[in-house]
């Protein structure tokens, strides 16, 4: 069972350069460090209960891989993340207030800790992200997509836009620099399931189950990159 993969994709975490107001990123020389942590299924219907529990992993390893193609971005430490986390089950930890996620975030040299919740209704999808500032325990921000305009077959859009808005509204200068050239990145959702399948499958230590997943995510799309470089560490490992 590898770990890396389970570090960096299973409880992702990335930094952003100049997160928070544009006056704090002037004066930082340093990245700010900010963890993404688990994101919690507030009751969804209409599909299997493994792939809500996937989902879980996949939107915020999602919103890292989208959010690392900043060139100001980099991976926190992942193993300090995942001993904060502790050996708790991922039910227990999707459930973060935000003293909780300051906690955490600022234990892992966090300045920002970003968690949410999602909702599928058969096939209406509610994201929410909030970005919690570590020193204070104050919830900055919280951004969501509309459920009325869209749909479960947009979700790598959905949690891509969210990403977006998260950083944009952290920090709008970063924004106007630098914005992933991703926009025309349309990774079908049973791509995005099969990855976060495969995430959840190494999780529960199923490593050729998680192979598999990773393997019917890249056939669906073959230029996917988070899935492709999931399977190329767990091949070498």
């Amino acid at each position: 069972m590898t770990r890396r993969i389970v570090e960096r994709a299973l409880i992702p975490c990335v930094a952003f350069a100049a997160l928070g107001m544009p006056r704090e990123a002037e004066a930082q020389a340093q990245p700010v460090v900010v963890a993404i942590l688990p994101f919690q299924d507030r009751g969804s219907y209409g599909q299997e209960r493994d792939i809500f529990r996937a989902l879980q992993l996949g939107i915020p390893a999602t919103i890292a891989s989208e959010l690392s193609e900043h060139g100001e971005l980099r991976l926190a430490d992942p193993a300090r993340l995942r001993r904060a986390l502790g050996s708790q089950e991922l039910s227990t930890l999707s459930r973060l207030d935000a003293a909780t996620a300051a906690r955490i975030g600022k234990e892992v040299g966090a300045r920002y800790a970003i968690t949410g919740s999602f909702a599928d209704f058969y096939g209406k999808v509610r994201l929410d992200a909030r970005i919690i500032d570590t020193e204070s325990g104050q919830i900055l921000t919280m951004v969501s997509n509309d459920p009325r305009q869209e749909n479960r077959s947009e979700l790598y859009r959905i949690i891509q836009n969210v990403g977006h808005q998260v950083l944009a509204v952290a920090s709008p200068s970063v924004m106007r620099r630098s914005i992933p050239a991703t926009e025309d990145r349309a990774i079908p959702t049973e791509a995005l399931v099969e990855f976060s399948l495969g995430l959840l499958a190494e999780r529960d230590g199923d490593r050729g189950g998680a192979t598999q997943h990773y393997q019917k995510a890249l056939a669906i799309y073959p230029g996917y990159p988070a899935a492709g470089e999931a399977l190329a560490r767990l091949r070498e490992s």
